[in-house]
């Protein structure tokens, strides 16, 4: 496709499922690339001595908009006219590069197949952490004593802060273990980045032994299950937003992830096959099963014209925002102040291994594409066990004391 790439151009790409470009007819080799992620990636394309060539501007955003973009376009389409190679030139630059340079490097070049949300919290966990700590050093001197430093810094809270990000807005960064962990294996990827682009021979972030953390695990009882219940119904009778107590509702049945509740579209709710067709998850796209409780509370939801949201926003088209305060408010009414919204996830998971559904079955509900996810509900499952060794040693001591009706087994010498 060609046109003159302006903010408007950029904005109205569209993301295919393979790399897309537009070439600006005002500057010939001048183009922008579109991800399948979304990603939108200024570039310039020559020839050198009879080859084709092609060179990595930056990704849109500060400080590359397109009038800035196309300025450097020109430069480079002038040092390849003189017969120099860019892309030499930027290598050349790359092989002692400090680690704040390789963070900005790895987000605009090695990032390009990754989820918008995740990308959003790995740059969290570059400008909170990595960046303060490690920023200065270079790539080629950082070695696994500076890993282990760095990790040993963010879990006691070196890099804390509570900073005002807005008018309204605020970063607490409290640091700990999973964060020193999480924050170590970003570390570690970029470091592998680093090695597949020649910066460094090795990765001396690989191996590095992590943090043991116990698992939180918090599921709801049959009481626990009640009172929620009681409590969602006297919030929307007192006036709380019906679609939030729907979204806390539904996510207590289905086992869905908040994320794919508050994005959920009419149109991917399929009645007929009682289902959710979501076309994107932290997984990628799934199948969510829907018992008739769900169905039911689907069916008597309104529909907002012009929305198309299924937890709709109170304006315009998008889906409901600060499901979190009316979270806190019914747990609250409910008398459980220490549970998550995720915690509903785990409950619902646990009622099923409770029940005498196999780890296998729960973990496709929750569409976890690996067996060890749903390892940790495991322990639940010993009440059929249980209920064995009760019979079991119930008849054994039964026969042992000449009980009435007790059955004779003969045990194996």
């Amino acid at each position: 496709m060609q046109t003159k790439i302006t903010k408007r151009t950029v904005d109205a790409a569209q993301p295919r499922q393979r790399d897309t470009f537009i070439w600006d007819t005002e500057t010939k080799g001048f183009g922008l690339k579109v991800t399948p992620v979304g990603n939108r990636i200024y570039v310039v394309q020559a020839r050198l001595s009879g080859r084709p060539i092609r060179y990595t501007i930056g990704k849109h955003g500060s400080p590359w908009t397109p009038d800035k973009a196309r300025e450097e376009a020109l430069r480079k389409l002038g040092q390849i006219a003189a017969g120099t190679n860019p892309n030499e030139a930027k290598a050349e630059g790359k092989r002692d590069l400090s680690i704040t340079q390789l963070c900005d490097l790895y987000v605009a070049e090695g990032c390009s197949k990754k989820k918008p949300s995740t990308l959003a919290v790995e740059r969290g966990l570059i400008e909170r952490h990595i960046k303060p700590l490690l920023g200065k050093r270079r790539v080629k001197a950082l070695t696994r004593a500076n890993v282990e430093r760095f990790m040993s810094d963010v879990a006691n809270g070196k890099t804390a802060t509570d900073v005002k990000t807005g008018k309204r807005g605020r970063a607490i960064v409290k640091g700990g273990k999973g964060t020193a962990n999480r924050t170590t294996d970003l570390l570690a990827s970029m470091m592998t980045y680093a090695v597949h682009a020649e910066l460094r021979p090795d990765n001396p972030a690989r191996g590095i032994k992590k943090y043991t953390l116990k698992p939180r695990e918090r599921y709801l009882s049959p009481k626990e299950l009640a009172a929620l219940g009681e409590a969602l119904t006297a919030a929307e009778a007192e006036g709380e937003n019906p679609y939030a107590v729907a979204a806390i509702r539904l996510l207590t049945l289905t086992g869905c992830r908040k994320s794919e509740i508050l994005s959920l579209r009419w149109d991917w709710v399929d009645f007929e096959r009682a289902a959710l067709r979501l076309p994107d998850s932290k997984t990628g796209a799934k199948s969510v099963p829907l018992g008739a409780p769900a169905l039911e509370l689907l069916n008597a939801l309104a529909r907002i014209e012009g929305n198309p949201h299924v937890i709709p926003s109170a304006k315009g088209d998008g889906h409901f925002i600060g499901l979190q305060k009316v979270w806190k408010r019914i747990r609250a009414r409910a008398g459980m102040d220490d549970l998550r919204l995720h915690d509903l996830r785990h409950s619902f998971a646990s009622v099923g291994v409770a029940s005498g559904d196999s780890l296998y079955i729960v973990g496709k509900l929750l569409g976890h594409t690996q067996s060890r996810t749903t390892q940790r509900y495991a322990h639940l499952a010993d009440d059929p066990l249980r209920a064995a060794v009760e019979r079991i040693s119930g008849q054994i001591s039964a026969a042992m004391t000449g009980g009435n009706g007790a059955e004779i087994v003969r045990l194996r010498e």
